[in-house]
């Protein structure tokens, strides 16, 4: 049977002093509709992105609304995982070609993944399916006579794919009945017929990585860690991933360096076991910053974890997240929420984040990230504004509530179509 992650338990009445009322009541009240389904969400990892940050806060939720919510894993090899991570890529707009041989073996590990779902007794009593993302796509076409109702949740950069790998992946979402992406930018044009939704994802202000932590605690953290506190420091955290250009931060923290000398940049990556090429990128990163003593690598791997990236997240001058694509980037919201300002590409869901005149700036290139930074690290109380206003909007906008009230709205839609 697939693996099930654990998960602790929340409270959503924790969250009536953070999230706007006009969120949590329609929230409490589409729940009421929804109580005693059950509902799966099935992913590629339990920890090193987006979705399992997502997942590992919002499934305890689902269930102290009384919607049960459990969470499982798909299983796969490491020649598996480096096929859905070039389809990732393909799906993102890069032309490295999904052969055929990859896709026999994406069809036989999905093939053997739906049978250890049919075999596990609590299958039969869902109501819902949530797949998210490639890697686990594929499994819906091998489960027949399913009585759930099954929804694809994409959360990558999907504006402009490779075609070839789009239109393969396409024929497996004609059995689901709803898709999820992030942006209506997102959806290909010729997607199979059935329910579109468009629903952003969220943070957790309450979790371990978005929770209040005092100044005096974050600066022993990253002194812990090898950061000086009482210098500049800026930091992108993210996937050690390509599309996240590290490299193109790199040269940019060079340029900022000229005009501010002491300036310490931070990479904090996470690894994850779908992702078995951020190794790569990683010594690439290394090899790039190995004579600058200022330029500082983190992982997930080496003790920096959720408190730590909080800590980079609230004692940085400026966050960067420079992406190329960009799903989303939860990291623009927990930067903003935390009251510092981004400097950020003009990349797939990061506009949604910053708007013109919030929270930060949106880039274009290495020059422009460079004086963008320089700007708000020389200009504080301009800074101090646009992350201010950035605090507001992901109050309104992007904390988790306002996620499960669309997701559940999703699902009774679902039901009553039924």
């Amino acid at each position: 049977m697939l693996q099930t992650v654990d998960v602790g338990e929340l409270s959503i009445g924790a969250y009536l002093q953070v999230v706007p009322e006009e969120i949590m009541a329609p929230l409490l009240e589409v729940a009421g509709r929804l109580r005693g389904a059950r509902v799966l969400h099935l992913s590629a990892t339990p920890y090193g992105g987006g979705v399992s940050e997502l997942l590992r806060s919002a499934v305890p939720l689902y269930n102290d609304l009384g919607v049960h919510a459990t969470w499982k894993i798909i299983t796969g090899l490491p020649p598996f995982f480096a096929v859905t991570k070039k389809m990732h890529n393909a799906l993102q707009g890069a032309t490295t070609p999904v052969t055929a041989e990859d896709r026999a073996l994406y069809e036989r590990t999905a093939e053997r993944n739906a049978a250890q779902l049919r075999a596990d007794p609590e299958f039969a009593g869902f109501d819902y399916v949530f797949v998210h993302d490639p890697q686990p796509t594929a499994v819906r076409s091998y489960v027949d006579g399913s009585r759930a109702r099954w929804v694809w949740r994409c959360h990558i950069d999907t504006s402009q794919p490779d075609l070839a790998t789009w239109h393969y992946l396409r024929r497996f979402l004609e059995p689901y009945d709803a898709t999820v992406f992030t942006t209506a930018q997102f959806v290909p044009p010729d997607l199979p017929p059935g329910r579109v939704e468009i629903i952003p994802p969220a943070i957790d202000p309450l979790s371990p990585k978005n929770m209040s932590l005092d100044d005096r605690t974050a600066h022993a953290v990253l002194n812990w860690i090898g950061i000086e506190p009482r210098r500049p420091l800026i930091t992108q955290v993210s996937r050690f991933d390509p599309w996240k250009d590290p490299l193109g931060v790199i040269d940019a923290y060079r340029l900022v360096r000229k005009e501010v000398p002491d300036l310490q940049l931070a990479l904090v990556g996470s690894m994850a076991l779908d992702d078995p090429e951020a190794w790569e990128v990683y010594r690439t990163i290394a090899d790039a910053a190995r004579d600058d003593p200022a330029v500082h690598l983190f992982t997930n791997l080496t003790g920096v974890g959720n408190v730590e990236v909080n800590a980079f997240q609230r004692m940085s001058a400026v966050m960067v997240q420079k992406s190329l694509r960009e799903g989303f980037g939860l990291v623009v919201c927990e930067a903003l929420w935390k009251g510092t300002p981004v400097v950020a590409g003009r990349a797939g869901g990061i506009p949604l984040q910053i708007a013109d005149g919030v929270g930060g700036v949106l880039v274009d290139s290495v020059a422009g990230c460079a004086e963008a930074i320089t700007g708000l690290l020389t200009d504080r109380p301009r800074a101090a504004a646009l992350a201010a206003a950035g605090h507001e909007r992901v109050r309104r906008h992007f904390l988790l509530p306002r996620l499960l009230l669309d997701e559940l709205t999703l699902l009774d839609a679902l039901a009553q179509e039924r």
